[in-house]
């Protein structure tokens, strides 16, 4: 029991849970709170739980009452979202499991995480007075909003001064907690995006700075930060998705609020469109070059590492391909292209290309990254970026003439290897043996062999003096119509027509303008009820109906 008999507490008990925020959160909070303990030269024991979980006891030379005891404890939970006051709220049944203690998952034990020796020597000369004064006095700003709440029930709107400054104060509760902790109800947000683009999006209304956000990240946004994989997804996606939330809010302003540009009342994500990479203000050409540049990285470096990936290596390298070509159509680093899509790029079934698409992510280390899950009629949105441990290839290297295709459809017939032989010879710089396309495909010299027989074989390629290289006079979709393969790109073509079209239909059940109040009730029709007419004495025609039935 954390209270002794008459309600005064020996040591004081700080729970950072996992179920009131992230384990990074928790974490954090932990880190944090062991400085600003060290700051007051409060020694403390610290251990964890199996869930993740952790605990911080302060003992006491002197019992504190209560109601101090609890405001301090409160405080804290006001800075860190994980920290959860409720031991310290019940005096008759506030309990908290010390190291050793079974964890109630029975998968494990509270472990200490301070050496034996020193946790005994703090809990045996425990921490003056002097300690707890000091404390109290660096909480002084969060124990006077305590005391301004309880003396004024309704809901404060400010934040902790230094925390968050009146500006930049999240006004949402919602929102403000998501911040905080990272955490959100199931059926509020699909996905982690959608719950951060919400908190951005919110931010936005205020004066914020995206520098300010930054460096908030490890204190009071914490939340928001765990809501991105790594810090260095955070450091990447960051500008980005704060930009896009900006001009939403700038585009979109509040109901009532004539001239005004932001909205105060949002805590749903914003319908954002893409467009053009991290910058809105950057130039088609700028983007273009960085397609070029993704295109060097491709070439020089994740071929040669998807080809090590196994059988599902050359389906990845022209999937990246297709992934590049919409791209350099679109002239965006955004893209939001459906599954099918890229099937009719490929050839293959949409089923194949949700199955790669994630593999494709995790080899690609950044390059293809999905940021937004699919949603009514539009796709799964992907952006490229130029990983910084591949800039100086991707600059060192000349450009490629010519385009960047998937699979073409008379590769459907020919096979993938024939695409990528084909596609080396196109845009090689200067002619190439069969030695020089093994070694820049990747693929072994039989398969490159049998390409090369295949593709000579219908005058796709032609060989001089030794070196191969693409014959001009022969056109591909000619060969594809001869091989079939025309026909069953215009037939896959016009499934997918027909799939989208189902697909359209089925949502616009679901998103049928509401009725008015004129079509539910017409007030010039008698709506009560009629009497029927009396026939009177006279014979009843509908009894005579029913007896002659």
């Amino acid at each position: 029991m954390v209270h002794g008999p008459d309600g005064s507490v020996a040591t004081l008990c700080l729970d950072l849970d996992t179920s009131k925020a992230r384990q990074s959160v928790v974490d954090a909070d932990a880190a944090a709170i062991a400085s600003m303990l060290d700051s007051c030269e409060l020694r403390f024991v610290t251990d964890h739980s199996p869930s993740g979980g952790r605990h911080i006891y302060i003992p006491l030379a002197r019992r504190l009452p209560a109601e101090e005891a609890r405001e301090i404890v409160e405080a804290l939970g006001l800075r860190f979202a994980s920290l959860d006051p409720g031991p310290h709220q019940n005096i008759t049944d506030g309990c908290i499991r010390p190291p050793g203690s079974p964890h109630k998952s029975g998968a494990g034990h509270q472990e200490l995480d301070t050496p034996l020796s020193q946790a005994y020597d703090v809990l045996k000369t425990r921490n003056p007075e002097a300690g707890v004064q000091q404390l109290q006095r660096v909480l002084a700003d969060s124990i006077r909003i305590l005391r301004e709440r309880r003396n004024n029930p309704a809901p404060l709107l400010t934040l902790l001064p230094g925390r968050m400054t009146k500006s930049t104060a999240v006004k949402n509760p919602v929102l403000r907690n998501i911040a905080r902790t990272g955490t959100y109800a199931k059926g509020l947000y699909t996905s982690p995006s959608e719950a951060r683009m919400a908190v951005l999006t919110h931010l936005a209304n205020t004066s914020a700075s995206l520098p300010e956000i930054q460096q908030r990240l490890s204190t009071d946004l914490s939340g928001l930060a765990s809501l991105y994989r790594t810090p260095k997804d955070a450091d990447r996606l960051l500008p980005y998705e704060w930009t896009k939330a900006s001009r939403w809010v700038a585009e979109n302003p509040a109901p009532g609020a004539p001239g005004r540009k932001t909205s105060l009342n949002y805590d749903t994500e914003p319908a954002l469109t893409h467009s053009g990479g991290t910058n809105p203000d950057r130039s088609a050409a700028s983007v273009l070059h960085e397609i070029n540049d993704l295109e060097n990285v491709l070439y020089a470096v994740l071929d040669q590492r998807l080809a090590r990936t196994g059988r599902e290596g050359i389906s990845l390298r022209l999937l990246l391909r297709a992934v590049i070509g919409f791209a350099r159509a679109k002239k965006s680093l955004v893209i939001d292209v459906g599954c099918r899509s890229f099937a009719l790029e490929m050839g293959k079934h949409h089923g194949t290309i949700a199955r790669l698409l994630p593999l494709l992510e995790k080899h690609t280390e950044g390059l293809v990254e999905r940021i937004e899950f699919a949603h009514g009629r539009h796709g799964d949105v992907y952006l490229l970026t130029l990983p910084k441990q591949w800039e100086s290839t991707a600059k060192a290297l000349s450009w490629r003439k010519g385009r960047i295709f998937g699979a073409r459809p008379v590769f459907w017939a020919l096979g993938d290897v024939a695409a990528l032989v084909y596609e080396a010879i196109e845009r090689q710089r200067i002619p190439s043996t069969a030695a020089d396309l093994v070694r820049a495909t990747g693929i072994g010299r039989t398969a490159v062999d049998q390409a090369l027989k295949t593709m000579a074989g219908h005058s796709m390629i032609e060989r001089r003096h030794g070196a191969w290289s693409v014959s001009r006079s022969t056109s591909l979709a000619k060969v594809a119509q001869s091989l079939g393969m025309q026909d069953v790109y215009e037939e896959q073509k016009r499934r997918i027509k027909e799939q989208r079209r189902q697909w359209q239909a089925h949502l616009e059940r679901f998103t049928q303008p509401p009725l008015t109040e004129d079509e539910i009730h017409d007030a010039e029709k008698e709506a009560y009820y009629t009497q029927p007419p009396d026939y009177g004495d006279g014979p009843d025609p509908g009894r005579e109906r029913q007896s002659a039935a």
